[in-house]
């Protein structure tokens, strides 16, 4: 039988960077909140959070990589809310901002987890960042613990 490795969301001792962008903040500060209420509710001290606020989601990738080069960092958390318009302007905010946390995790080696919302509404963008219901940020700190976990499981 193979061998399976699964992280679990354990969040004692855990470092947690998370940079959230202000654009679209009535969406990302939800993200936020769902973020650091499920960091703290997995076991994660308060003075083990560093939340980093950037202009918008292209400036998240250069941030996550400084923050994931450090060496007190485990992990870190990208939220941002891109909300298509009518001009190419989404898509390019989308890809760039994809393409740079998927980067930054593989060029620091550690869990850079991928928090933007990319959504054609705001109605889709608020249902996803509800603080009671589907809260993406809520998700992403859960998946930023078990893949420090994993990691360590694989090391």
């Amino acid at each position: 039988m193979a061998r399976i490795l699964e992280g679990k969301p354990a969040g004692k001792g855990r470092k947690i960077g998370v940079v959230v962008s202000k654009f679209n903040g009535f969406v990302t500060e939800r993200l936020l909140e769902g973020c650091l209420k499920e960091l703290r509710r997995l076991g994660v001290r308060e003075k083990d959070i560093l939340v980093a606020r950037v202009p918008g989601s292209l400036e998240i990738p250069v941030t996550a990589l400084r923050l994931a080069r450090r060496k007190t960092v485990n992990a870190v958390v990208c939220l941002g809310a891109v909300i298509r318009g009518e001009t190419l302007h989404f898509d390019l905010v989308a890809r760039g901002a994809a393409r740079g946390i998927a980067e930054v995790s593989v060029i620091s080696g550690k869990p850079v987890i991928f928090g933007v919302l990319t959504t054609d509404t705001v109605d889709q963008a608020c249902k996803r960042s509800d603080i009671k219901k589907d809260n993406k940020g809520r998700d992403a700190a859960t998946a930023a613990l078990e893949m420090i976990d994993l990691m360590a499981q694989i090391r």
